[in-house]
């Protein structure tokens, strides 16, 4: 059969024994199934799964399957695997195996899917997407953008740095040829006609594009250029702003820049411009991913000063070492400027509200990865969801940010709903997160089925490790081994 990878804890909610020639591999019976879409729950369910695809939902009672693994769901809330849509994987050849080991990290936190938006270890996270299709390791499915297109002595480490049609033709081709799942583009010192270029180019191939948008070119040029997400929730200020087209010539002819720039965005900010084009880039089908957990994890470090939490054990050394560039800077800020990195961090988010209002596509991600300081892959999702909610979205919406429109975005079939055919990715949580969405933090179990997947005669389970959870969370601990999976011994093998 295709690899199933059940993770569930120490106190007991699996029990059957072997069969020889089972129909199924996988059964969790009187659990309540919550369908995102539509924001419901269906009671005493049964799931049941084989070759890493479900077969089956019925009520418990009609159940006629049968399987080895039968897992008790009674009082316990079954979900769609997480999506992180916005991470990164980086910081050199020598930090790969830290990046590695993330990967059932993120599995230990329920997330079965993530979106890597581009970083220097290309080489590295393409096999290993390649080889967690097939089931050779254990992680969440890998959608990756490998090096990111940008111009001439980038700032960023691993960018394809281009300054012509023609370099820009021979950067997608690359990128084809190593079979990305879509193009990352920024603007760091990509000049602006060429980044409109390469949006058009990349659509032309039938490419999805995510992106940064410079400053320099008003919104509805990017989104008429065909741009189909926008990365982080602070580029959306301009854009609803009620001079964007003059601040837009303001930036390209050097008259308005720096703080001058961001008190104009700020001062200029409107709700009827900002629903206006923003209803305008829904009906274009552009995508916003937020990612406000970096932001409010710098914007707020003076009440939480995350360089002793207890996740820590759980990131490389070197990886943590990336951190300290920005918590230096903002270390450094006096009274006034932490009041106004607060107040803009506000500001910025409040945005959401509009975007949700105008009905564009939300996708759930976090940015956490190196670099981006104390912002931790798995842990991070969980914060970014509660944060959505905060902000402007409920519960519901949250949620389908993640596990519905993070594969929908990508044109990944199979993914976002506890349905026959799906994949078998399915999270077990002891309440219900459509109720409240911190409880998507009280993880129970984990089936990762795997997108593809080798031949195995059995089903490999883990059980939850017992020990001190990181602060705020009911989650598992994993152990001091990092090189190892994080839940310690096999129970089968």
């Amino acid at each position: 059969m295709k690899r199933t990878l059940l993770l569930l804890s120490l106190a007991a909610v699996f029990s059957g024994t072997r069969a020889q020639q089972a129909p199924a591999d996988l059964i969790i019976r009187s659990v309540s199934v919550i369908d995102v879409e539509r924001g419901r729950t269906a009671a005493d369910q049964a799931v049941v799964v084989k070759d890493g695809r479900i077969i089956a939902v019925t009520p418990s009672r009609k159940l006629r399957h049968s399987a080895p693994v039968v897992v008790d769901g009674t009082g316990k809330f079954l979900m769609p695997g997480l999506w992180d849509n916005h991470m990164h994987f980086g910081g050199g050849d020598t930090l790969a195996h830290e990046n590695r080991n993330l990967l059932p990290l993120m599995l230990a936190y329920g997330i079965t899917g993530v979106r890597d938006c581009a970083a220097d270890i290309s080489h590295f996270v393409l096999p290993w997407r390649d080889s967690v299709a097939k089931g050779l390791i254990d992680g969440p499915h890998i959608f990756t953008s490998g090096p990111k297109l940008e111009g001439y002595k980038s700032v960023w480490k691993g960018d394809i740095e281009i300054g012509t049609k023609e370099e820009l033709a021979k950067a997608l081709d690359s990128l084809q040829g190593l079979r990305v799942d879509f193009v990352k583009i920024t603007d760091n010192t990509l000049k602006p006609g060429l980044y409109l270029e390469s949006i058009r180019e990349t659509r032309k191939r039938g490419l999805v594009i995510s992106g940064h948008v410079p400053y320099v070119i008003p919104m509805k040029d990017i989104v008429d250029a065909g741009i189909s997400s926008i990365e982080h929730i602070t580029y959306l200020l301009k854009a609803g702003s009620s001079e964007e087209v003059s601040i837009s010539n303001g930036v390209a002819n050097g008259t308005l820049k720096g703080r001058d720039l961001s008190e104009k965005i700020n001062s200029t900010y409107d709700k009827a411009s900002a629903r206006k084009m923003f209803r305008y880039m829904a009906s274009k089908g552009v995508a916003v991913t937020p990612t406000l957990s970096l932001g409010h994890i710098l914007s707020y470090w003076d009440e939480h000063d995350r360089r002793h939490d207890d996740y820590l054990r759980y990131i490389g050394k070197g990886l943590q070492s990336t951190y300290a560039g920005r918590v230096n800077n903002v270390m450094q800020h006096d009274a006034a400027a932490i009041a106004q990195r607060k107040a803009n961090y506000e500001r910025s988010s409040a945005v959401l509200a509009d975007l949700v209002a105008a009905n564009v596509t939300i996708l759930a991600g976090t940015d956490a990865g190196y670099l981006n300081s104390y912002c931790y892959p798995g842990l991070a999702l969980h914060e970014e969801l509660a944060l959505m909610v905060k902000y402007g979205m409920t519960p519901q919406q949250a949620l389908k940010a993640s596990v519905i429109n993070g594969p929908k975005f990508l044109q990944q079939q199979g993914y976002g709903a506890v349905a026959p055919g799906m994949h078998a990715d399915l999270l077990l949580l002891d309440d219900n997160p459509l109720d409240d969405i911190h409880n998507t933090q009280k993880i129970r179990g984990l089936v990762s089925g795997g997108n593809g997947g080798t031949a195995h005669n059995s089903m490999n389970c883990w059980p939850k490790p017992q020990g001190e959870r990181p602060r705020g969370f009911d989650l598992p601990i994993l152990g001091k081994n990092h090189s190892r999976f994080p839940f310690g011994e096999r129970l089968f093998s």
